[in-house]
């Protein structure tokens, strides 16, 4: 596909040239057998390294949706129920209280929480947790009362209160890494450790883990932080930590782009991977179903954290629904993913899709803080735009 080629090219070389660029970035797009289009351009560190394929990048919350399939199969193997209290799988989240704000001395109001959380609410990210930088409450709790960030990847980080009861709207937050926790509970073992036998090593993924071998570690992109006049800025001392205290389901991943495109096949091909199957076919086809009870719906995340998040929202103005777990458009998005696709993104603007309807899917990896970055998100936008017109006009030849 020449067409799919030069115009994804295009994409990539306008975003990493200019005055207001992207460090760097690796692209790329899938359909059901391999992958159609590859690009890197610009540099790993600003004015650094040349960007490759190989590269590895910290993909942030684009681990969620790997947690939540290590769920699904113990669901498949009737291990888990998703109604039932979480706390039978992980007992520490049933510690946990209802923050209702502070009392006049700065101290949390806390109470129990009216319901257990359970699973189902956890991958549907209505179990009552937030992000600092994506809430108030959080982030108070955070400079007042020194709640840990997540990416530090300690216990003490995740064991937040709830910012309301458990099903009673939807929050983006750290619900995922509880899932992990569950996970782990249930497994006996390690979350990158069930990763590994049960996803990775079935699709043939070798470079993603949650500590980086040394080979991955020289190939690590540097996080760089967009600067108040568009410039940028290395963050040479940010990174999420290798042999982290907890492997953080929501968002402790490394990995190359390569290799998450396999993910993206296994659900492109109905759960099935090169070494097995991964998901049954029935628990694919649910498992990308909005699912979300309404009033409870998908909202846009309000950056509280300035050097961490812009205010974000994908294709503003559309209906979007919450599956087990990824963001459901519920209408055509206006890059030609049709309704019913799912996707997501990671805070330091990487953002994938898969279209199981059309059959393709992508990832755009760039290293940049704060999220919803005004280069990287539009020129992901772009790239998924240009494959669509490539592939339909393909298919149209």
């Amino acid at each position: 596909m020449t067409n799919l080629k030069s115009a994804c090219d295009a994409v990539l070389a306008t975003a990493t040239t200019g005055a207001a660029r992207v460090p760097g970035v690796v692209a790329m797009a899938t359909d059901r057998d391999g992958t159609i289009y590859s690009g890197a351009a610009g540099d790993r560190r600003l004015d650094g390294t040349p960007m490759t394929e190989d590269t590895v990048f910290a993909i942030f919350s684009t681990t969620k949706a790997i947690a939540a399939t290590t769920a699904l199969q113990c669901v498949e193997e009737g291990l888990l129920d998703l109604d039932a209290p979480a706390r039978d799988y992980a007992p520490a989240i049933g510690e946990l209280q209802v923050i209702e704000g502070f009392d006049d001395n700065g101290a949390p109001r806390l109470r129990a929480p009216k319901t257990d959380v359970t699973t189902r609410q956890l991958l549907l990210h209505t179990g009552g947790f937030g992000y600092d930088f994506f809430n108030e409450t959080y982030k108070r709790l955070a400079e007042e009362h020194g709640q840990p960030s997540v990416v530090s990847g300690s216990r003490a980080a995740l064991e937040t209160p709830l910012l309301f009861d458990p099903g009673s709207r939807w929050e983006y937050g750290t619900n995922l890494d509880w899932v992990g926790q569950v996970v782990e509970g249930i497994r006996g073992k390690r979350l990158g450790a069930v990763m590994r036998e049960r996803v990775f090593d079935p699709l043939g993924m070798e470079e993603i883990a949650f500590t980086r071998s040394p080979e991955m570690k020289a190939r690590t992109a540097t996080i760089h932080a967009r600067t108040e006049d568009g410039g940028l800025s290395p963050l040479d001392d940010f990174a999420l930590p290798d042999d982290p205290e907890v492997d953080m389901g929501g968002h402790g991943l490394y990995a190359t782009v390569p290799e998450y495109m396999k993910f993206i096949r296994m659900w492109l091909n109905d759960g099935a991977g090169p070494g097995g199957r991964v998901l049954r076919p029935e628990t694919v086809d649910w498992a990308v179903k909005g699912a979300l009870v309404p009033p409870q719906k998908v909202t846009m995340l309000p950056g509280v954290i300035p050097s961490l998040s812009n205010d974000a929202e994908f294709f503003p103005g559309q209906a979007k629904d919450w599956s087990y777990s990824f963001m459901v458009n519920a209408e055509p998005a206006p890059t030609g993913r049709p309704a019913g696709s799912i996707g997501w993104a990671g805070l330091a603007n990487s953002y994938y899709w898969i279209d199981r309807q059309t059959g393709i899917g992508g990832y755009w990896a760039t290293q940049i803080l704060p999220f919803a970055d005004p280069v990287s998100f539009p020129a992901y936008l772009d790239f998924e735009t240009a494959v669509y017109q490539a592939v339909q006009a393909s298919r149209a030849a």
